[in-house]
Formats: structure tokens, C-alpha cells, sequence
């Protein structure tokens, strides 16, 4: 349980600092950049999502599987 509010946190962060470099960046005139770096934010973000789902995936499959 501790570890999926790890993970809440962790992609919260990363949309908070994503959202202050984008934020500055257009101030800058950078609007290039900018969108760059939102798109990168993006993706890591999504691998997180995908690395959850994948556990998700696994601890169904076990569930299913048990042959104890």
C-alpha cells in the first residue's frame, strides 16, 4: 500500500517540477523547449504508469495461476 502512494507522489512531483520548467521556459520566449520538455515530462510519467500496470498484470496472473 505504502508503495502505490510512493508512486502517486513520485508522478506528482514529476508534474509539479514539469510544470515550473514549462512555466519558465515560456516566460523565456522558449516556447520550443517548453513544449519539449512537457512532452518528456509526459513520457516518463507514462512509464511509470506502465511499469504499474505491468505489476498489476503479474500479481493477477499469480492470483489466477495459484496452484498451491
Amino acid at each position: 500500500m505504502y508503495q502505490d502512494a510512493s508512486i502517486l507522489f513520485q508522478i506528482a512531483g514529476i508534474g509539479i517540477i514539469v510544470a515550473m520548467i514549462h512555466t519558465i521556459l515560456k516566460q523565456m520566449g522558449k516556447e520550443e523547449y517548453a513544449q519539449f520538455a512537457s512532452i518528456v515530462g509526459f513520457i516518463i510519467v507514462l512509464l511509470f504508469v506502465i511499469n504499474g500496470i505491468s505489476d498489476l498484470f503479474q500479481e493477477i496472473k499469480s492470483v489466477f495461476l495459484y496452484r498451491g
